[in-house]
């Protein structure tokens, strides 16, 4: 305990000097004045060539129907959910989680696969005109998905955690954030989006390193039946305390960028940080009263009751969009402040994440898949970039996650598992990529790198934790047969 008391604040200080002086350092570099050379604009801006035209609408008055917005948008989603849902049972079948499928499901979707192969019914699908519903909905997936992640978010099991999980949860974002940090030198000049500065592009570099997928993770370790386990309790208050403190990271660096000021930046974080008391102070406590707890017994009640769980979800989304940050901060956060008793999470996730998760969370990743154009990465120096950020990813987090629960007296293979659990990135990242994309950080080139990144160290976690078990099992049996019973 007095180990973690002295390095918890030493190590703030070594990491918090270290991403000050790499700041500093980076302060005058240059973003280039035109899209890097790797960076490919969005479908969207993407001029339709003689070869890639749209099919002529005299074909039939059937295709005529499909010039309106509805019957494409309809199609859009029939496709996009029937990919999603066939990719994410293959990804099960081998041992993967669904969101793993269904990620990729988006980006198969996309200009990388769809528009490479067959880019006539590409653009058909997807015209620029509309991107823009596809969007919008998405957005509003994201946030029904972050309110059903704020309900899991359970803050009274914090208070009770060890300090291990305290201490390994900001190892694991303060060191993987210093080396995002440390690598935004050397890719700034070359891969920085135009009109951005380094500052913002570092430290949102450093947040896509740092992030943990917890809502993944927890139904990884569901999956493996690890929940009740040492190891499974703590990698979920690790992934908690993690979410937490890297989507504040997130939000200060979302302020600073579109404030642009800094007098500006600390007027709206002052203002999200006035919300944020008054939901967990104010209205969290009085949320059980307000609700009660026989309100879901009959249908009438039961609907009235949505109805005003949707309505406030939605006016704290709203919230935080018109303070300065991401909407998805005020749906996690309403989450978050939800009655803590099981009977009525149980039925608002019943409600809210099936729907948002089988319908509408695969618009998302379409969105996504839109965006991520691997042809952008056409030269093996942009593949090498891409390999080292996956690298500098999984050495930050799972390496930082392991040492410091080996620190902590975490056994080397818990440590390691925990260390793998930790480095899952999943939707998480995704959201945060799509952020800092919207705000013109992150060019083409480095979100794709990112996104391909973030699909590979989600993907690492199984067979990650199939090997720890290994490892478990083999030193269980050498134990036995050098004192056997």
């Amino acid at each position: 305990m007095w180990r973690s008391r002295l390095l918890y604040p030493l190590a703030l200080l070594i990491f918090g000097l270290g991403i000050y002086a790499v700041l500093e350092r980076g302060a005058g570099l240059q973003a280039p004045q035109t899209p890097p050379l790797h960076t490919h604009a969005p479908p969207s801006e993407l001029p339709q060539t003689a070869g890639t035209k749209a099919p002529s609408p005299s074909i039939g008055s059937w295709f005529e129907s499909f010039q309106h917005p509805l019957p494409l948008l309809l199609l859009q989603m029939i496709v996009i959910v029937l990919a999603a849902r066939a990719c994410g049972a293959f990804a099960q079948r081998i041992g993967q989680t669904a969101v793993i499928g269904e990620i990729l499901a988006g980006i198969l979707l996309g200009p990388s696969l769809m528009g490479a192969l067959v880019p006539g019914f590409f653009h058909f699908l997807f015209p620029e005109s509309a991107l823009k519903p596809l969007q919008l909905l998405s957005q509003i997936g994201i946030c029904l998905f972050m309110f059903v992640v704020g309900m899991e978010f359970d803050v009274g099991k914090l208070k009770g955690q060890a300090r291990t999980a305290v201490f390994v949860s900001q190892m694991s974002i303060l060191f993987p954030y210093l080396l995002g940090v440390v690598s935004a030198l050397y890719l700034f000049s070359a891969f920085g989006a135009p009109n951005t500065t380094f500052v913002a592009f570092a430290l949102f570099l450093g947040i896509s390193m740092s992030i943990t997928a917890f809502p993944v993770l927890a139904r990884i370790l569901e999956e493996r039946r690890l929940t009740k386990t040492p190891l499974g309790s703590t990698a979920l208050a690790c992934a908690a305390i993690d979410d937490a403190t890297a989507w504040t990271v997130l939000g200060m660096v979302v302020a600073i960028v579109k404030a642009g000021q800094i007098i500006q930046a600390a007027f709206t974080i002052g203002l999200v940080a006035v919300f944020v008391a008054f939901m967990l102070f104010w209205i969290k406590p009085r949320m059980s009263k307000w609700i009660g707890t026989t309100a879901l017994a009959d249908s009438a009640s039961a609907k009235g009751l949505m109805a005003g769980v949707v309505i406030f979800l939605l006016a704290s989304a709203l919230t935080t969009e018109v303070i300065g940050i991401h909407a998805l901060f005020g749906a996690f956060l309403a989450g978050v402040v939800m009655p803590p008793h099981g009977e009525f999470r149980d039925a608002m996730k019943i409600r809210l994440e099936h729907f948002s998760s089988v319908f509408l969370l695969p618009l998302f990743f379409a969105f996504v898949g839109l965006r991520t154009q691997i042809g952008a990465l056409n030269e093996p120096g942009a593949w090498w970039v891409c390999v080292g950020l996956i690298a500098v990813a999984t050495v930050g987090k799972l390496g930082g996650a392991m040492i410091t629960a080996r620190l902590t007296g975490v056994d080397w293979i818990d440590s390691f598992a925990l260390g793998a659990l930790m480095n899952t990135r999943g939707l998480m990242e995704l959201v945060a990529l799509n952020i800092g994309y919207d705000l013109g950080i992150l060019s083409g080139t480095v979100f794709t790198m990112l996104v391909i990144m973030a699909l590979v160290t989600t993907g690492l976690t199984a067979p990650l934790l199939s090997l720890s078990g290994y490892l478990r099992n083999r030193k269980e049996r050498k134990a036995l047969a050098a004192h056997p019973i």
